[in-house]
Order: C-alpha cells, then sequence, then structure tokens
C-alpha cells in the first residue's frame, strides 16, 4: 500500500529519532542531531586562511626565539649549555622558518603588495631583514658547536648574533601580523585568497610530511623540555 507522502516523512524522522545508542528520541530532535553532524563533518574539513596559516608559524617562531633567549641567558651568565640543542633551534629557523614560512611571503605575498602599490616600503624592510636573518642563522649554526663554551669570544659572538635575531625579529614580526597579513585580504580577490590558503597547505605537506607543523612543533617542544622551558607555568610570576 502506497503511503502518503506526509506519512512517508514521518516514518522517516521516527526511525531517524531511534538511533543513538538504541533511545528513541521525538522526531523533533532527530534534525537537529543530524545537522549538529553535519556542521562537524564541516568543521573537520575546512581550511585554514593564509593569514591563519602564517600567524601560527610565527608562534613556531616565537618558541624559537625563547630557545635563543635562554641560550643567550646562559652564556651571559657564563653557564655550561649544550651546543646541540642551540644547533637543532637553528635548524627549525633555517628549514621552516626561512626556507618556507619566508619563501611563502616573497614567492606570494611581496611581489602582489608590490603589483597593487601597496606598503612597498614595508614589504621592502621585510625582504632586507630575512636577508639579514638568514646571515645571522648561519653565524649561529657555525658557533653552535662542541667547544664554544670555552671559548670567550666565541661565547661573545654567539650572544651578539643571538640578540641581534631576537631584537629583529619580535618587531618583525609584530608589524607582519598586524599590518601585512591583515592587508592581505584586500589585495586579492576572495577566490584567490581561499586557492592560496589551499597551496600553502600544499607546500607544507610536500616540505614536511602530512601533519608537517604538529611535526615541526613536536620537535621544538622537546628542545625547551631538554632547556627546562617547557612549563608554561614556569613562566608566571610568583
Amino acid at each position: 500500500m502506497n503511503q502518503r507522502p506526509s506519512e512517508a516523512r514521518r516514518d522517516f524522522l521516527l526511525r531517524a529519532g531511534a538511533v543513538c545508542g538504541g533511545l528513541a528520541l521525538p522526531p523533533v530532535l532527530a534534525i537537529p542531531l543530524i545537522a549538529q553532524e553535519k556542521e562537524k563533518e564541516r568543521d573537520a574539513g575546512e581550511e585554514i586562511s593564509p593569514a591563519e596559516d602564517l600567524m601560527r608559524e610565527h608562534g613556531v617562531l616565537n618558541r624559537v626565539l625563547l630557545i635563543y633567549e635562554e641560550h643567550r641567558r646562559r652564556l651571559e651568565a657564563k653557564q655550561d649549555f649544550d651546543p646541540a640543542v642551540l644547533a637543532d633551534a637553528a635548524g627549525v629557523v633555517r628549514h621552516f622558518v626561512e626556507e618556507y614560512h619566508e619563501k611563502l611571503e616573497e614567492d606570494y605575498l611581496f611581489p602582489r603588495f608590490r603589483k597593487a602599490g601597496k606598503l612597498v616600503d614595508l614589504v621592502d624592510t621585510l625582504l632586507q631583514q630575512h636577508q639579514a636573518g638568514r646571515r645571522l642563522t648561519a653565524q649561529i649554526e657555525q658557533l653552535a658547536v662542541a667547544g664554544a663554551a670555552k671559548d670567550d669570544a666565541k661565547r661573545r659572538r654567539l650572544s651578539d648574533a643571538l640578540h641581534s635575531f631576537i631584537r629583529m625579529y619580535r618587531p618583525h614580526e609584530a608589524r607582519e601580523d598586524t599590518v601585512l597579513f591583515p592587508a592581505f585580504r584586500k589585495v586579492v580577490s576572495s577566490h584567490e585568497y581561499g586557492a592560496l590558503g589551499e597551496e600553502f597547505e600544499k607546500k607544507e605537506d610536500q616540505l614536511f610530511g602530512d601533519e608537517g607543523y604538529f611535526k615541526v612543533v613536536g620537535q621544538v617542544a622537546g628542545l625547551e623540555k631538554k632547556l627546562g622551558i617547557y612549563e608554561l607555568a614556569e613562566f608566571t610570576p610568583k
């Protein structure tokens, strides 16, 4: 016997309400539950924007700067340190910050700002600082070797290089986060902006593997633990 449309709809809702652990839910609750599940599915597959991607990578850089600051503190206090930890931190800067993050900015952001005639002076300064940062990273890697801790001249040069890097990159990343990245949406279309987010994720996966960002965060956390600066509560004033 054929059901009328209203009867078929009622039966469907009754069947939908009978799921969830065998409990019979009122039909009026079934639809919101289904909608919630679909919303969760959409959220799970949601792509992050280019600005969000770049800003969270700045979070990695900030944690490396904390590692640099701790090494500089030990250098100034004439305390021992493991140069391998500092070398690994500089390696994160080299491979993740300079060869990936800054390359994205130089290849995708800076040219679009120049083409639009927007923030050109800022872009020029940021590029100069990228180049200066790479020179400082090379110095840090060169000096973060066994025996450097016992050489006063090398300790001083290493401390100076760390200081210069930290002093430059604090305002560098702050200016990008508060000026450059927010302005980026105004120099590209919505479609292009979304496509760039997918392109950034693709390049990250190519260079660092699936979930590459989280792998790098884990690597940095491991270095923090070796230095004894991992626990966030340790930074709370007493």
